[in-house]
C-alpha cells in the first residue's frame, strides 16, 4: 500500500485527461507546456497577493468608521 498523496489538482488532471495524470504523476514525464503552466502561477499569486491587500483594505476602512461614528458620538454628547 503507497502512502502517496492525492492533491485535488492531481484529481481535475486526472478529470480532465486520465493519460495526462498518468504521464506526469506515475511516469515522471514534463508537461510540455512549461511556460503556459509557469504563466498560469504568477497569475496565480499575483491575484492572492491582490485579495489579501482588499481585505486588509476592507479591514482597515472597517476601523475608520468605526472610529468616526465614536467621534461623532462623541461631538454630538459634548455639543
Amino acid at each position: 500500500m503507497s502512502d502517496r498523496i492525492i492533491r485535488a489538482s492531481e484529481i481535475g488532471q486526472y478529470d480532465f485527461c486520465a493519460k495526462a495524470w498518468w504521464l506526469g504523476s506515475i511516469e515522471g514525464v514534463p508537461p510540455s507546456n512549461l511556460r503556459e503552466l509557469q504563466a498560469g502561477t504568477i497569475a496565480h499569486e499575483q491575484h492572492g497577493r491582490q485579495v489579501r491587500r482588499a481585505s486588509q483594505l476592507q479591514r482597515a476602512a472597517f476601523v475608520l468608521v468605526g472610529l468616526g461614528v465614536i467621534v461623532l458620538l462623541l461631538a454630538l454628547s459634548s455639543g
